[in-house]
């Protein structure tokens, strides 16, 4: 996997604000990529960045991932949906303009994506 592209996506990852949650697919928009590439990316190297912010577009969260999830998100004032399985993202969503400009600022010292 290219680390630049993985640079990437932990760094839009770090750029959620804290209380703040986005999806897979709200990654993949910033960076230029797919949803799917950015769970493997997350899979694989996501454990030291704030992997809790990330999760589906329902808000949900691998049942793997919701024991720690839970305890994080309370520290941050996110609520549970009463199924328990995540959050309501539309709540907790990150401002995408906002997300973008931290974004933007946050990989600025990276090489430029290759052109589509």
């Amino acid at each position: 996997m290219d680390d630049v592209l993985v640079e990437r996506v932990l760094r839009a990852v770090e750029a959620v604000p804290r209380g703040h949650v986005v999806s897979y697919g709200d990654v993949a928009a910033l960076v230029g990529i797919g949803p799917r590439q950015v769970g493997s990316i997350m899979k694989l190297y996501g454990s030291n960045v704030t992997w809790w912010r990330v999760t589906n577009a329902s808000g949900d969260l691998p049942v793997n991932l919701l024991d720690e999830a839970r305890e994080r998100w309370a520290g941050e004032g996110i609520l549970l949906k009463p199924n328990g399985r995540g959050c309501r993202i539309t709540e907790y969503r990150a401002d995408p303009e906002v997300l973008g400009r931290a974004y933007a600022a946050a990989v600025a010292d990276l090489e430029a994506p290759p052109s589509a």
